[in-house]
């Protein structure tokens, strides 16, 4: 069996989930792994008895035969580090955001694609088991065309203690959260022509947004609706799961949390538990978004052995990235903003 050998870059907060997943993906392994800070290095390395340890990303790929990177690094950095990756042509999947700006994200993909390597954004929100399962769904044509649909992330969790960061930016919940919801959005009820966007910030201690709500229109002729929230006291804590709900011609999708899927169609309620495992490694409640960084790891490697684009390729995330972009500039002007003009 071909194994794929590949790198990590960026040993931060998120990273060991991924190197946690490239352990349960058959056909790659992790040879390498590469951090500016010494001791995130030394904590990684010697949590996953990764030898080869590298503080300049320059350095690793003059030195290693790499198959693939994984940039885990945050946004503004991976403009450098995927043009790097090219120049080096090795394969590339990024973090998201995918970039600062729509412009930086664009002139990535435009390096891979003229190097000749696939790139993957780690999108991964759409490879969770519910949302993989209410896709199925759609796909078999239970419920018909479908015409609306509701998108919904609102919690009260304290994402802040973990990222810090977070709480200092003037973006956020849209362009951390949201971009995901926008993602799973798309990838059920299809493009988006047309966004509204509303916004607030309710704890007056960080920077950005932490309520939006996004109204979309969808070339196929379904309306959704899109909302997060980091300011939503519920009796029962949701996080991380995205709730959903699709109404169609011929009866309804309700993804409901406890992560039960209740599908009505031709007279007839089947209500199925769609729970992700629960690796060994893994812990609740985030157990549903590590099993999807094995998910998209693995399609990641599929992709790779098969020579095809993967499902959140850099042009596909680029619509995305635009989606988020032009909920930004609806939400300033108060305005509905037209994909087309971002």
């Amino acid at each position: 069996m071909t194994e794929f050998k590949g790198a990590l870059i960026g040993c931060g907060f998120f990273a060991v989930n991924q190197m946690h997943g490239w352990a349960e993906v058959d056909g790659a392994w992790i040879v390498a792994i590469c951090d500016r800070d010494p001791e995130r290095l030394k904590i990684v390395g010697d949590q996953f008895g990764i030898e080869r340890r590298y503080t300049d990303a320059q350095e690793m790929f003059a030195r290693e035969k790499l198959d693939f990177v994984d940039i885990a690094t945050t946004a503004p950095s991976h403009r450098p580090l995927v043009e790097l990756a090219a120049r080096n042509k090795v394969p590339v999947i990024c973090q998201k955001p995918f970039a600062p700006t729509l412009e930086d994200a664009r002139q990535m993909v435009r390096a891979c694609k003229e190097a000749g390597v696939p790139l993957m954004v780690h999108e991964n929100f759409r490879w969770q088991s519910a949302i993989q399962a209410v896709k199925a769904v759609l796909d078999r044509d239970e419920i018909g065309t479908p015409f609306f649909g509701r998108i919904s992330f609102r919690s009260g969790y304290d994402v802040f203690s973990g990222q810090p960061y977070l709480a200092t930016g003037k973006r956020f919940i849209i362009e951390d959260l949201g971009i995901h919801i926008l993602d799973i959005a798309r990838y059920l009820l299809g493009d988006v022509t047309a966004i509204t966007t509303r916004t607030a910030r309710i704890n007056p201690k960080i920077a950005g947004e932490d309520v939006a709500t996004m109204l979309l229109d969808h070339a196929g002729g379904a309306t959704s609706i899109v909302d997060c929230s980091y300011a939503s006291r519920l009796e029962v804590e949701p996080f991380p799961e995205t709730l959903v709900e699709i109404d169609g011609s011929e009866g309804t999708i309700r993804l409901s949390q406890g992560y039960h899927l209740t599908v009505t169609s031709g007279g007839k309620t089947t209500v199925t538990d769609v729970s992700p495992p629960l690796y060994s490694w893994a812990s609740r409640p985030w157990h549903n978004i590590q099993q999807s960084v094995v998910a998209i790891q693995q399609h990641w490697v599929d992709c790779l052995k098969a020579g095809c684009e993967p499902a959140t390729s850099g042009d596909d995330n680029l619509k995305t990235f635009a989606l988020v972009e032009a909920a930004y500039r609806g939400a300033e002007s108060h305005k509905p903003m037209a994909l087309a003009d971002v």
